[in-house]
């Protein structure tokens, strides 16, 4: 491994254009990416990006790095035979929210659990863009699509919930516009050892803009969202002026005035899982950072502790093919 050397933005950029339409919250994600890559210090030949299909499935053609442009739902499956076959490299997953849950939740819950250690970027815009405007897994109840022109029915999935549910160890959340904290998050995600699921709450400008209600203005989101710090207070508002305290019995939380509540304001522990699923389960305000963060033995280390791999001789495939254990159907 190539110890850490200067790097910046640029030298994760390629020379192909960067298409997305013009306003989406790609863009930004694109560049609060590169940012977190140049100083995290790897450099590009030590990183790979993996994507399935969709509009954030071209992040592997705009991050100078190896890059896997895989199917539609597969990008978690191939990169954990990225991962264990080159345990050394930096493994992203990039995937928009019909790609890792939908056709690709199967695959999206078993990188969970088995702790393989590769990062997984979801960008959450609530509809499928690339195929023009159809509901997603996360569309929320009401919200008119090519699908649904009158207001999807369906429950919309939590993220976070179902990575916490599948056994993840990280879980965090972000919003693409906001450059003071994506690429924290991103390197936060880097630096655990395990699979690590960082949610992007990102805006579709033309087929379901504004789908997360102002988090993406200035003038609204510290009162719309809370940023969760490990050893802070859970508060939020212009001035921190609302507080969070979290009921332990009944796994919900009371809204208190910072200002009259005193020390009952719950303080922020990542290692807190059921303090994590309330928080991921809190409609409003919405929470964003380090939702949860236990580290665990990762898959490639528990693979590493089994016996040696050995190569396969020339005959091994014929032998396989056409040994015992086959038969002819006539």
């Amino acid at each position: 491994m190539d110890d850490v050397i200067a790097l910046s933005p640029a030298s994760f950029t390629t020379d192909q254009e960067v298409r997305w339409c013009p306003g989406c919250g790609d863009y930004a994600i694109l560049k609060g990416v590169r940012k977190a890559l140049a100083e995290l210090g790897r450099p590009p030949h030590e990183v790979v990006f993996v994507s399935g299909i969709g509009c954030a499935a071209r992040f592997p053609y705009y991050v100078e790095s190896y890059g896997f442009h895989t199917i539609h739902g597969r990008a978690a499956a191939v990169a954990t035979g990225v991962k264990l076959a080159s345990p050394d490299l930096d493994v992203y997953v990039v995937g928009g929210d019909g790609d890792f849950l939908s056709i690709g939740g199967n695959h999206l819950v078993h990188v969970l659990r088995r702790n393989v250690d590769v990062n997984l970027i979801l960008l959450n815009n609530a509809i499928y863009g690339l195929t023009k405007g159809q509901a997603s897994p996360t569309t929320l109840v009401g919200t008119p699509t090519a699908s649904t022109p009158a207001g999807s029915a369906d429950q919309p999935v939590n993220a976070a919930l179902l990575a916490l549910g599948s056994g993840g160890r990280f879980v965090a959340r972000t919003v693409d516009t906001m450059q003071d904290h994506l690429p924290d998050m991103v390197k936060r995600a880097h630096q655990h050892k395990g699979a690590s699921l960082l949610e992007v709450y990102q805006n579709c400008i033309v087929y379901n803009d504004d789908a997360w209600h102002g988090l993406h203005e200035k003038k609204t989101a510290r009162d719309m969202t809370i940023r969760v710090v490990h050893g802070q207070p859970l508060t939020y508002g212009a001035n921190g002026e609302h507080g969070l305290r979290f009921i332990a019995e009944t796994g919900r939380f009371e809204i208190l005035s910072t200002a009259e509540a005193g020390d009952r304001i719950t303080v922020h522990d990542e290692r807190n899982f059921a303090l994590a699923t309330a928080l991921a389960r809190l409609p409003a305000p919405t929470v964003l950072g380090v939702l949860y963060c236990d580290p665990a033995e990762d898959f490639t280390a528990a693979w590493g502790h089994r016996a040696p791999y050995r190569p396969l001789a020339r005959d091994a495939l014929q032998t396989l093919l056409t040994g015992e254990n086959t038969w002819v159907v006539r």
